[in-house]
């Protein structure tokens, strides 16, 4: 079993910044691709940013430029920096971590954790 904590979120105003981090802790082998997701009211869960073990990214095209994904391996940590928000930025963010296990990859999601961009 894996446990996936995000933290860092936040209400900020537009053209701000945040940080935030993604923990995966438990039973595994190894971690394989991360990613950051994010859900705004009524819409659905939208792909943020993902980055492999390699550290070879992608990002939707409405943050490119803004935001950057990081990971470190040796802490089982993903980050998101994000900078120049704006309040379409505004949605639950959630981590999503593949991990290795006896059986295979599994999947495992955070509870998110809320950015609030006022305008």
């Amino acid at each position: 079993q894996v446990r996936v904590v995000e933290s860092g979120g936040g209400l900020v105003e537009a053209g701000g910044s945040l940080r935030l981090s993604c923990v995966a802790s438990g039973s595994f082998l190894s971690i394989g691709a991360m990613g950051w997701y994010r859900q705004a009211p009524g819409k659905q869960r939208d792909l943020v940013a993902t980055i492999t073990s390699a550290g070879n990214t992608n990002y939707a095209d409405s943050v490119k430029g803004r935001f950057t994904i990081s990971r470190d391996n040796a802490k089982n940590t993903m980050y998101l920096q994000m900078n120049s928000l704006k309040p379409d930025d505004t949605a639950v963010y959630f981590c999503d971590v593949r991990s290795l296990d006896a059986f295979g990859y599994r999947d495992y999601w955070g509870q998110g954790t809320q950015v609030t961009v006022s305008s």
